[in-house]
């Protein structure tokens, strides 16, 4: 017997038909003897139907009341999902993120998971019971609704895995596994059997929509087995996320290729070049919870410098009013501006390590169809470049066919 997490996305329980399928697959598990919790998103569309509706009465709104009131989708499912499961005749129980104990910080729309009280679920578990948890959300310790960000429920399911010591964490989505690149960009894109850790890390860093980066990192930290599958699909291995390289001859030196079309350029132009520059700039970023991403100074003969980073799409605007209202004046810069159509381009593989060139490759491929490369980030793993967002789709096609990774 085992104790499995078993993850669902919005689209895998859109509606009463498909949240019967994930108690069906459920059912077939518990009738195997295994112990299951089952960690459910809202329906597809509705967190945004939810962002929308609080919207309309205010254009910005307040965190912790936007919280209140989005996690109510996640509510709606796991109540939804428990029933299903009680129809088939097996004992069953749903749980907000407060009921399990989900405690986080107080950051609310993005807030991070401090600790997990198991005793409960564990207790439930042991009863015989399948308990079904509402991914995306948890409380801080004034006990206020805090929700995890966009694809927190991932990181809701490898936190309770982690928690309970569970034998697998399965992340069921739209997709039977983790691709070479997007299949509806790529049609030659091929299921990859595995992946390392760090790969996936990377990929999920870069754009790849298929794991949220935060779900990755704690499977990581604490060692949790994790799986891709695709809810529509009756059977299949997915992808396993491995935590060591095959030593495998034949694996290709780049494993997938990650592309973001959701991030912004920030250029901030003349300042000094002096100590604590950068800190003045991003410093206040920082203070406003804005994530940065890409970094780049560059400092002329004149002795001025210029500063260039990317933000979330949807917080350029935030950041330009931070850099205006209370930057600008302190450094002196001659010029803020800010560029929202942009995209992300990524090569990852951890077989960079040992070949040499896959830079210039990626340079060359690029530069043959005109695709001028704005800004570049590298790590021991992987290659980020920012091109103009209209070259995005010719840049990852041209990219996945250079680096072979079309095949069967």
């Amino acid at each position: 017997m085992a104790l499995i997490v078993q993850k669902y996305g919005g689209t895998s329980v859109a509606n009463p038909d498909r949240i019967r399928n994930v108690a069906r697959r459920v059912a077939r598990y518990k009738a195997m003897g295994h112990q299951v919790v089952v960690v459910v998103s809202a329906m597809s569309g509705e967190t945004n139907k939810l962002i929308n509706l609080a919207k309309e009465l205010m254009a910005e709104p307040d965190p912790r009341e936007l919280d209140m009131i989005v996690s109510t989708g996640e509510q709606v499912t796991v109540g939804m999902t428990a029933l299903a499961l009680i129809e088939l005749g097996i004992k069953a129980k749903s749980y907000t993120g407060a009921q399990v104990k989900i405690l986080t910080d107080d950051a609310y729309t993005k807030a991070r998971i401090l600790n997990i009280d198991q005793v409960n679920l564990k207790a439930d578990l042991d009863a015989g019971y399948v308990c079904v948890v509402a991914g995306f959300q948890g409380v801080d310790a004034q006990g206020n609704i805090t929700t995890l960000g966009r694809g927190g429920s991932d990181t809701t399911g490898v936190a309770l895995a982690a928690a309970l010591g569970a034998d697998e964490c399965q992340i069921y989505t739209d997709v039977d596994g983790v691709y070479t690149t997007d299949p509806r960009l790529v049609p030659e894109a091929r299921r990859l059997n595995s992946i390392t850790f760090e790969e996936m890390l990377e990929l999920a860093s870069q754009g790849s929509k298929v794991l949220q980066i935060r779900s990755v990192e704690f499977a990581g930290k604490y060692k949790v087995k994790l799986r891709v599958l695709s809810s529509f699909e009756e059977e299949g291995d997915g992808t396993l996320i491995t935590f060591e390289e095959e030593d495998n001859m034949e694996q290709p030196i780049i494993s997938g290729i990650a592309f973001n079309r959701d991030e912004a350029k920030i250029t901030v132009l003349g300042v000094p070049d002096k100590p604590g520059i950068a800190y003045q700039i991003l410093g206040p970023i920082a203070d406003a919870n804005i994530d940065v991403d890409m970094i780049i100074q560059n400092t002329g003969a004149d002795g001025a410098t210029d500063f260039t980073f990317t933000v979330h799409k949807n917080e350029m605007n935030k950041a330009l009013a931070i850099l205006n209202d209370k930057v600008q004046a302190h450094i002196g810069a001659r010029e803020i501006s800010g560029d929202d159509k942009i995209a992300k381009v990524s090569v990852v593989g951890v077989g960079m390590r040992s070949h040499v060139g896959i830079a210039s490759q990626m340079f060359r491929t690029l530069a043959e169809e005109g695709i001028n490369i704005q800004m570049i980030s590298t790590s021991e793993i992987k290659i980020a470049v920012v091109v103009d967002e209209k070259y995005l789709e010719l840049a990852v096609r041209v990219l996945h066919k250079a680096f072979e990774l079309e095949g069967k």
